[in-house]
């Protein structure tokens, strides 16, 4: 077996393999793109235990009566009501499954709503690709923004795309999408003092969240919330735990050539992250 490459780096904090897969569709305009995601996104529309409003973004995804949105959003929750473009309000009756860690949270719906469903890239999307965002900057139902991939980082020891995709507060919980109109990730957090340095949690990380679990009201989500310990923002945790169901893995160069020859034949990509640098190869395993 032999791998050429191009070019040769020291591996850095985590490497990323994706099987050859179909043909993908074709690219949108983005007035198609808009068209086509437009009925998959909601205005989320919360009040929590103080009786304070505010609103944030989600899209429904993974079943008929699923959202997927940032888990700050609603996070001390009482009351949620998703809003949809064609005007119909579904109330939001409690959460599936939640990652405070990754700010990431499956909502359940008081209803089905059904061939509204977005699509989902879990693939590892490269730099420099161009992305969407759309949900409610300050309000403002609906926006859409564009923009790259900045950079796709470890932040605090999770996996994030770096934006330049303009977000404000509202958009938490929006979908970024790719060309082709596919859930990629999800809007969570902006740098302050800084212009369009935005993030966003990939779909990959999606995989942490349990669709099939038993939902929780906002009630009894309360009371696991208060008795979830702290994470601090600072929280250091190894890539290989927090990736690896997700195919992510940390390893030494042995590691590395014997996950190589398990690929013989195949068409991979990796990922290779150097201090702030970041390279992306695909080829064919011979």
């Amino acid at each position: 077996m032999t791998v050429k490459f191009h070019r040769i780096l020291r591996l850095g904090a985590w490497l990323a393999f994706v099987a050859g897969a179909p043909e993908s569709p074709a690219a949108l305009t983005p007035e198609a793109l808009y068209q086509k995601v437009l009925p998959s996104v909601m205005t989320l529309e919360v009040e929590n235990k103080n009786g304070e409003k505010f609103v944030g973004s989600a899209v429904l995804a993974l079943a008929d009566d699923t959202a997927l949105t940032a888990w700050h959003v609603v996070a001390d929750a009482h009351s949620v009501w998703a809003v949809f473009a064609d005007g119909q309000r579904v109330k939001v009756t409690g959460c599936i499954d939640h990652d405070s860690v990754r700010d990431l949270v499956l909502l359940k719906l008081e209803k089905r709503l059904p061939h509204r469903q977005a699509a989902i890239c879990r693939e590892l999307q490269p730099v420099a690709a161009r992305a969407y965002v759309i949900g409610a900057p300050k309000g403002y139902e609906f926006s859409i923004s564009d923009g790259l991939i900045s950079q796709v980082r470890s932040v605090n020891g999770l996996l994030q795309y770096q934006l330049s995709c303009p977000v404000s507060p509202g958009n938490s919980g929006s979908p970024v999408l790719n060309r082709r109109g596919e859930v990629i990730g999800l809007a969570s957090w902006t740098k302050e003092d800084a212009q369009n340095v935005n993030f966003a949690i990939p779909a990959l990380e999606f995989s942490h969240l349990n669709v099939s679990a038993r939902p929780a009201t906002w009630e009894q989500l309360a009371a696991i919330v208060r008795v979830e310990p702290p994470v601090p923002l600072e929280t250091k945790r190894p890539v290989s735990t927090l990736a690896s169901a997700a195919g992510v893995t940390n390893g030494s160069y042995a590691a590395f050539k014997q996950r190589l020859q398990a690929a013989a034949g195949k068409s991979i990509t990796v990922v290779v992250q150097e201090a702030a640098q970041t390279n992306i190869f695909t080829f064919i395993v011979e």
